[in-house]
């Protein structure tokens, strides 16, 4: 087995560093989570702060999860770079991501076929301090089994790009697609109530067009999604919208946090 494994870079300043700490923070979020009753989801469009803003929202999406434990053996998680300018899909040579809950292995056999068929190309430094990924890994660790990962870091690309990515790893009720995004950034509570409600309506309808990049800072990978949910036949669904003047911030400067589930009926 290769000894490259991505380590935490955000343990113990986006969530704890300590299993038992984590682990506890994860159950409580989980626990108080309320979504709606509804089908579990092929898709799910995450926030990725730190749990104490974004957490319990993205907490709604990945209770629903929890019902896929039994099905889900592989993941495939998206979200914007943060920290390196690139274009196009960024994958990790890595064989496993390791957290402070244990290592995910990574599906190698797929990553590489991306990287073959010139859908993605191979970028470590992408990955090694990229938050946007690494902060679902705890999550998709409490309410999964066994599965392997397919993690990509988006760069500039088009939705296109994406949609194509998506496609060639969409698979069956094995596979999960995780969207990680943030909505709007540092706006008054007002205003980001009424724009991420926009964005919320856009998303719904299935509209990457209607989702400009101050909206939603993972605005290609979940346009990418999106333009693909179409052709898919999915359906959109908000089951959680908040800010951080909601969970553990101030008003004046608030992050948008959306939780976001796409499923192959009507939901």
């Amino acid at each position: 087995m290769s000894t490259n494994i991505r380590q935490p870079a955000v343990a113990g300043m986006f969530y704890p560093a300590n299993p038992d700490e984590l682990g506890a923070m994860l159950d409580s979020m989980l626990q108080q989570a309320r979504p709606p009753d509804t089908t579990p989801p092929k898709a799910i469009i995450v926030p990725h702060a730190g749990y104490i803003y974004s957490g319990p929202v993205a907490a709604s999406a990945y209770k629903l999860i929890e019902k896929l434990a039994d099905k889900v053996t592989r993941v495939i998680l998206l979200g914007p770079s943060h920290r390196v300018p690139f274009y196009g899909l960024a994958a990790s040579s890595a064989s496993h991501f390791v957290t402070p809950l244990g290592m995910i292995p990574l599906d190698r056999h797929a990553i590489d076929q991306l990287v073959a068929a010139g859908l993605v190309k191979q970028l470590d430094q992408a990955h090694s301090l990229e938050h946007s990924l690494e902060v679902h890994l705890p999550f998709l660790q409490k309410t999964l089994k066994d599965f392997s990962l397919v993690p990509l870091v988006v760069g500039d690309a088009s939705a296109e790009e994406v949609a194509a990515v998506l496609q060639s790893v969409w698979g069956g009720e094995e596979t999960l697609i995780v969207i990680s995004s943030d909505l709007s950034h540092y706006h008054d509570y007002h205003t980001a109530q009424k724009m991420d409600r926009a964005t919320s309506d856009a998303i719904e309808h299935l509209d990457p067009d209607s989702i400009d990049y101050e909206d939603a800072c993972g605005r290609i990978p979940v346009s990418g999604l999106l333009t693909l949910a179409r052709k898919q036949g999915l359906k959109a669904r908000t089951i959680d919208l908040r800010n951080s003047g909601d969970t553990a911030g101030p008003r004046d400067r608030v992050v948008g946090y959306g939780a976001y589930i796409l499923s192959l009926i009507h939901i």
